[in-house]
Formats: structure tokens, sequence, C-alpha cells
């Protein structure tokens, strides 16, 4: 007969110590609500309305950071996009300097900034998969 052992059975079920995260992802995570944080509050720029942080991808050196954002009205249109990546860079060096100073990091990430296009991606898979589910329908009702 085994022994039970508790801390076994918490770490099979997922309820048990979480693995460590990397130091890069902590980074990242912190960056993302830094800057989150900004565009909210103290960015004024009107170029930079509707724009999201979605994720943060920090090297494993903490050299760059690669910010992610999406804008709200990207299907209306295509210009407020690259007015968004405009805005960004040009508001680059007070971001970088924001996240210096509240991070207190020895070396603060260079930024740079990607349109994410996940979300679009996701609702054209999803439209496929509707056309194929309907497809499906009148086949199988014929």
């Amino acid at each position: 007969m085994t022994n039970w052992d508790p801390k076994q059975t918490l770490d099979s079920i997922g309820l048990g110590r979480r693995p460590e995260r990397k130091r890069s992802a902590r980074v990242a995570d912190a960056i993302r609500v830094e800057l989150a944080t900004l565009l909210v509050s103290k960015v004024r720029d009107p170029k930079l309305q509707g724009v999201t942080i979605s994720r943060v991808e920090v090297t494993d050196d903490l050299s760059i950071a690669r910010i992610f954002f999406t804008v709200i009205d990207h299907e209306i249109n295509r210009k407020g996009i690259r007015l968004a990546e405009k805005g960004l860079r040009r508001a680059n060096g007070f971001m970088r300097t924001h996240i210096a100073r509240t991070l207190n990091l020895r070396f603060t990430p260079a930024l740079q900034f990607r349109y994410d296009d996940t979300a679009e991606k996701v609702e054209e898979l999803e439209s496929i998969f509707q056309e194929i589910a309907d497809e499906r329908k009148v086949r199988d009702s014929s």
C-alpha cells in the first residue's frame, strides 16, 4: 500500500506550487500594465485614442520589448492603425522614461511597437468555420 501525499495530489490537479516564470515574462507583464495605465492616464495624443496594449514580449536579455497594440476601430479605418503606429513611435521616449522610473530596472528595454492582428485572424477563421458548418448543414439536409 502506498502512502497518500497531499502535495502530490495538489500538484496533479493543478493546485500546487506554480512553476517559476522567467524574469523576461515578469518584466513583460509589468511593462504591459504600466503602458496600459500610461495610455489611459497621461498620454494626450489624439492619435492614440482607442489604442490598447494587447501583449508584450521581452527578450531574455531584457534588451528589447515588443509591444503589440490594437486599435478599436481597425475595421473602419486602416489609416487609424498607421496613425497609432506613428503616435506610439513619437511617444516612445516618453514611455521608455516612464518605464525606467517606475520599474527600477538596471537597463530599460528598447520599445518596438507592432500592430497585433490576432483578432482579425480569429475573425477570419471563425467565418471560414461558419461557412464549413453551413455547407455541412446544407449537405446533411439534402
